[in-house]
Protein backbone atom coordinates (compact mmCIF):
# COMPACT_ATOMS: atom_id res chain seq x y z
CA UNK A 1 0.00 0.00 0.00
CA UNK A 2 3.29 2.29 0.78
CA UNK A 3 3.79 2.37 -3.15
CA UNK A 4 0.56 3.92 -4.03
CA UNK A 5 1.80 7.38 -4.69
CA UNK A 6 -1.20 8.76 -2.61
CA UNK A 7 0.05 7.00 0.34
CA UNK A 8 3.61 7.95 -0.32
CA UNK A 9 2.95 11.25 -0.26
CA UNK A 10 0.26 11.00 2.92
CA UNK A 11 3.59 9.48 4.57
CA UNK A 12 5.81 12.13 3.47
CA UNK A 13 2.98 15.12 4.59
CA UNK A 14 2.96 13.34 8.11
CA UNK A 15 7.01 13.27 8.39
CA UNK A 16 6.88 16.79 7.80
CA UNK A 17 4.62 17.42 10.38
CA UNK A 18 6.27 15.30 13.13
CA UNK A 19 9.66 16.99 12.11
CA UNK A 20 8.12 20.04 12.64
CA UNK A 21 6.53 19.68 15.97
CA UNK A 22 9.34 17.96 17.12
CA UNK A 23 11.85 21.14 16.37
CA UNK A 24 8.50 23.66 17.21
CA UNK A 25 8.49 21.80 20.37
CA UNK A 26 12.64 22.09 21.07
CA UNK A 27 12.41 25.68 20.01
CA UNK A 28 9.80 26.70 22.20
CA UNK A 29 11.29 24.96 25.18
CA UNK A 30 14.35 26.13 24.74
CA UNK A 31 13.10 29.98 24.47
CA UNK A 32 10.84 28.59 27.53
CA UNK A 33 14.44 28.26 29.36
CA UNK A 34 15.92 31.64 28.19
CA UNK A 35 12.52 33.51 29.15
CA UNK A 36 12.66 32.04 32.46
CA UNK A 37 16.30 33.01 33.45
CA UNK A 38 15.89 36.40 31.34
CA UNK A 39 13.48 37.04 34.13
CA UNK A 40 15.64 35.92 37.14
CA UNK A 41 17.09 39.53 38.84
CA UNK A 42 17.30 41.21 41.91
CA UNK A 43 16.55 44.98 42.82
CA UNK A 44 18.42 46.78 45.33
CA UNK A 45 19.56 49.89 46.76
CA UNK A 46 22.73 51.68 47.24
CA UNK A 47 23.22 54.39 49.39
CA UNK A 48 25.90 57.28 49.07
CA UNK A 49 26.64 59.94 51.42
CA UNK A 50 29.12 62.60 51.57
CA UNK A 51 30.23 65.54 54.14
CA UNK A 52 30.52 69.36 53.00
CA UNK A 53 30.92 72.27 54.27
CA UNK A 54 28.59 75.12 52.86
CA UNK A 55 30.36 77.72 50.53
CA UNK A 56 27.61 80.16 50.75
CA UNK A 57 26.34 82.16 53.88
CA UNK A 58 23.37 84.56 54.00
CA UNK A 59 21.92 86.54 56.93
CA UNK A 60 18.69 88.33 56.97
CA UNK A 61 18.70 90.86 59.89
CA UNK A 62 15.06 92.37 60.79
CA UNK A 63 15.03 94.82 63.07
CA UNK A 64 12.06 97.61 64.17
CA UNK A 65 11.68 100.58 65.71
CA UNK A 66 7.81 102.05 66.80
CA UNK A 67 7.06 105.61 67.45
CA UNK A 68 3.89 107.70 67.76
CA UNK A 69 4.86 109.59 64.92
CA UNK A 70 6.96 108.51 61.34
CA UNK A 71 9.95 110.65 61.35
CA UNK A 72 10.87 109.47 65.27
CA UNK A 73 10.36 105.59 64.36
CA UNK A 74 12.36 105.90 60.73
CA UNK A 75 15.29 107.98 62.63
CA UNK A 76 15.44 105.15 65.05
CA UNK A 77 15.51 102.36 62.33
CA UNK A 78 17.99 104.28 60.29
CA UNK A 79 20.68 104.61 63.93
CA UNK A 80 20.15 100.75 64.40
CA UNK A 81 20.90 100.35 59.99
CA UNK A 82 24.30 102.62 60.55
CA UNK A 83 25.14 100.27 63.83
CA UNK A 84 24.47 96.68 61.45
CA UNK A 85 26.96 98.25 59.18
CA UNK A 86 29.47 99.22 61.34
CA UNK A 87 29.27 96.18 62.57
CA UNK A 88 30.02 93.90 59.27
CA UNK A 89 32.76 96.53 58.30
CA UNK A 90 34.77 96.23 61.61
CA UNK A 91 34.45 92.44 61.09
CA UNK A 92 36.42 92.74 58.02
CA UNK A 93 33.35 92.52 55.52
CA UNK A 94 32.87 94.74 52.23
CA UNK A 95 30.23 97.28 52.07
CA UNK A 96 28.26 95.27 49.06
CA UNK A 97 28.45 92.20 51.27
CA UNK A 98 25.36 93.77 53.08
CA UNK A 99 22.56 95.74 51.75
CA UNK A 100 18.81 96.45 52.24
CA UNK A 101 16.29 94.10 51.32
CA UNK A 102 12.97 95.54 51.92
CA UNK A 103 11.25 98.05 54.37
CA UNK A 104 7.62 98.33 55.86
CA UNK A 105 5.62 100.44 57.49
CA UNK A 106 2.83 99.82 59.39
CA UNK A 107 0.30 102.15 61.65
CA UNK A 108 -2.04 100.86 65.29
CA UNK A 109 -3.75 102.43 67.85
CA UNK A 110 -2.50 101.31 70.59
CA UNK A 111 -5.58 100.56 74.22
CA UNK A 112 -5.25 103.60 75.17
CA UNK A 113 -6.17 105.24 71.54
CA UNK A 114 -3.28 106.80 70.74
CA UNK A 115 -1.71 106.12 67.22
CA UNK A 116 1.69 104.04 66.71
CA UNK A 117 3.82 104.18 63.54
CA UNK A 118 5.85 100.98 63.14
CA UNK A 119 8.42 101.22 60.94
CA UNK A 120 10.60 97.33 59.98
CA UNK A 121 13.65 96.67 57.96
CA UNK A 122 15.35 94.09 56.69
CA UNK A 123 19.41 93.95 56.01
CA UNK A 124 20.56 90.62 53.71
CA UNK A 125 24.94 89.49 54.32
CA UNK A 126 25.50 87.24 51.61
CA UNK A 127 29.25 86.09 51.42
CA UNK A 128 31.25 83.12 50.71
CA UNK A 129 33.59 83.88 53.09
CA UNK A 130 32.23 81.06 55.84
CA UNK A 131 34.63 81.68 59.05
CA UNK A 132 34.34 85.08 59.04
CA UNK A 133 30.05 84.41 58.75
CA UNK A 134 30.16 82.21 61.61
CA UNK A 135 32.25 84.53 63.57
CA UNK A 136 29.62 87.24 62.85
CA UNK A 137 27.26 84.97 64.14
CA UNK A 138 29.29 84.31 67.15
CA UNK A 139 29.14 87.59 67.70
CA UNK A 140 25.76 88.64 67.20
CA UNK A 141 25.35 89.83 70.94
CA UNK A 142 27.16 92.81 69.82
CA UNK A 143 24.79 94.03 67.50
CA UNK A 144 22.22 94.21 70.75
CA UNK A 145 24.64 96.25 72.78
CA UNK A 146 24.70 98.60 70.30
CA UNK A 147 20.89 98.64 70.77
CA UNK A 148 19.89 96.86 67.97
CA UNK A 149 16.70 94.87 68.68
CA UNK A 150 16.69 91.61 66.12
CA UNK A 151 13.61 90.13 65.34
CA UNK A 152 12.84 86.28 65.44
CA UNK A 153 14.18 84.45 62.57
CA UNK A 154 17.28 86.49 62.26
CA UNK A 155 19.60 83.47 61.46
CA UNK A 156 22.32 82.86 59.65
CA UNK A 157 21.93 80.03 56.96
CA UNK A 158 24.22 78.24 54.82
CA UNK A 159 24.11 76.46 51.56
CA UNK A 160 26.38 74.19 49.65
CA UNK A 161 25.68 75.04 45.86
CA UNK A 162 28.46 72.89 44.40
CA UNK A 163 26.65 69.75 44.20
CA UNK A 164 26.86 69.14 40.25
CA UNK A 165 30.75 68.70 41.36
CA UNK A 166 29.80 65.82 43.75
CA UNK A 167 26.82 64.30 42.03
CA UNK A 168 29.03 61.62 39.16
CA UNK A 169 30.68 59.87 42.18
CA UNK A 170 28.61 59.69 44.67
CA UNK A 171 25.91 58.33 41.95
CA UNK A 172 29.12 55.70 41.08
CA UNK A 173 29.32 55.22 45.34
CA UNK A 174 25.56 54.30 45.05
CA UNK A 175 25.35 51.67 42.09
CA UNK A 176 28.99 50.48 43.93
CA UNK A 177 26.82 49.85 47.08
CA UNK A 178 23.69 48.53 45.47
CA UNK A 179 26.01 45.84 43.19
CA UNK A 180 27.70 44.93 46.93
CA UNK A 181 24.46 44.21 47.74
CA UNK A 182 23.53 42.12 44.42
CA UNK A 183 26.54 39.67 45.01
CA UNK A 184 25.79 39.50 48.74
CA UNK A 185 22.09 38.29 47.93
CA UNK A 186 23.18 35.93 44.56
CA UNK A 187 25.69 34.48 47.16
CA UNK A 188 23.16 32.99 49.15
CA UNK A 189 20.83 32.01 46.43
CA UNK A 190 23.45 30.14 44.34
CA UNK A 191 23.73 32.60 41.49
CA UNK A 192 25.66 35.17 39.59
CA UNK A 193 25.18 39.00 39.23
CA UNK A 194 24.88 40.00 35.53
CA UNK A 195 24.78 43.34 34.03
CA UNK A 196 22.27 46.12 35.17
CA UNK A 197 18.86 46.12 33.61
CA UNK A 198 17.40 48.82 34.84
CA UNK A 199 18.72 51.67 37.06
CA UNK A 200 16.53 54.69 38.90
CA UNK A 201 18.43 57.79 40.49
CA UNK A 202 17.08 58.96 43.63
CA UNK A 203 17.45 62.72 44.72
CA UNK A 204 20.02 64.07 46.14
CA UNK A 205 19.23 65.73 49.76
CA UNK A 206 21.35 68.42 51.35
CA UNK A 207 21.05 68.18 55.61
CA UNK A 208 22.56 69.78 58.76
CA UNK A 209 25.77 67.44 59.36
CA UNK A 210 24.23 66.98 62.61
CA UNK A 211 20.34 67.53 62.55
CA UNK A 212 17.99 70.29 61.86
CA UNK A 213 18.08 73.33 64.42
CA UNK A 214 15.41 75.80 64.85
CA UNK A 215 14.56 78.50 67.45
CA UNK A 216 14.99 82.29 67.98
CA UNK A 217 18.87 83.24 67.80
CA UNK A 218 19.69 79.83 66.61
CA UNK A 219 21.40 79.79 63.21
CA UNK A 220 22.04 77.26 60.71
CA UNK A 221 25.35 74.83 60.53
CA UNK A 222 27.36 75.17 57.54
CA UNK A 223 28.23 71.49 58.12
CA UNK A 224 26.11 69.58 55.96
CA UNK A 225 25.42 65.89 54.74
CA UNK A 226 24.41 65.04 50.89
CA UNK A 227 23.01 61.97 50.47
CA UNK A 228 21.58 60.02 47.54
CA UNK A 229 19.57 56.72 47.04
CA UNK A 230 19.78 54.36 43.94
CA UNK A 231 17.39 51.85 42.87
CA UNK A 232 18.95 49.38 40.73
CA UNK A 233 18.18 45.74 38.87
CA UNK A 234 20.42 43.45 38.51
CA UNK A 235 20.52 39.92 36.15
CA UNK A 236 20.96 37.05 38.17
CA UNK A 237 23.20 34.42 35.98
Amino acid sequence: MWREPAARRWLASSAIVAIGLIVGGFLLGDGLVRAKQADRAVTVRGLSEREVIADLATWTISYSSTATDLATAQASVDRDTASIEAFFRDLGFPADALEPTGVNVSYFTDNQGIGRYTVRQRMSLRTNDIERAQDAVKRQAELVRRGVVLEDGSGMAYTFTELDAVKPAMIAEATKDARAAAEQFAEDSGANVGSIRHATQGYFTIEARDGETAGWGVSDSPYKKVRVVTTVDFSLD
